[in-house]
């Protein structure tokens, strides 16, 4: 972590559009691989697939680590900071506040993604003073488009981010909000 990055706070815990983005906690780990293993997910996210009792607990243990370097946080997507939904993102890189989201196939449709971006957006802008916030997805992920333009983000007239992951290459396009 730089210097000009300060930590995030031990705990956090996000609340508006009706919804509560909190901490993942050990009660969590059962949850997370009917969130996670999916082949949607697998697919469209780094996430580590068969996503098994053992990535969860790996992914707990990644999320504090990453909190405790000032890197990322990952919250729980929650109703009512109870049972998890699927998980926002925010990543400190060097292309600008990023964030990213996952939803349990069980819990879409119901705009949660859409309402964590912008609650988790909000707390970029307003709690860690960033100017823009940017979302990097496939063209071809229609869900994650629709997320971005509900969430009010536009496509950024950037060059693509371009690799290979899981044996497939990738092309992500750059979409941001800025702070208003």
């Amino acid at each position: 972590m730089s210097s000009a990055a300060p930590p995030f706070p031990d705990r956090i815990e996000l609340t508006g559009e009706g919804l509560v983005l909190r901490d993942w906690t050990e009660a969590d780990l059962a949850a997370m691989p009917d969130l996670f293993d999916h082949p949607d997910v697998a697919y469209w996210t780094p996430l580590v697939s068969p996503f098994d009792a053992a990535a969860a607990r790996a992914r707990l243990d990644r999320d504090r680590q990453l909190r405790a370097q000032g890197a990322a946080i990952l919250l729980a997507i929650t109703v009512d900071g109870g049972a998890p939904l699927g998980e926002v993102m925010l990543r400190r890189a060097p292309e600008g506040t990023e964030l990213g989201y996952a939803v349990g196939p069980a819990h879409r449709g119901q705009g949660l993604a859409v309402r964590a971006v912008r609650v988790m957006a909000a707390y970029a802008f307003e709690q860690l003073g960033a100017d823009q916030v940017i979302l990097e997805l496939e063209a071809e992920n229609s869900a994650s488009v629709a997320v971005a333009t509900k969430a009010g983000f536009t496509r950024l007239d950037v060059p693509l981010v371009t690799g290979e992951e899981k044996g497939r290459p990738y092309a992500l396009q750059t979409w941001g909000l800025d702070r208003r």
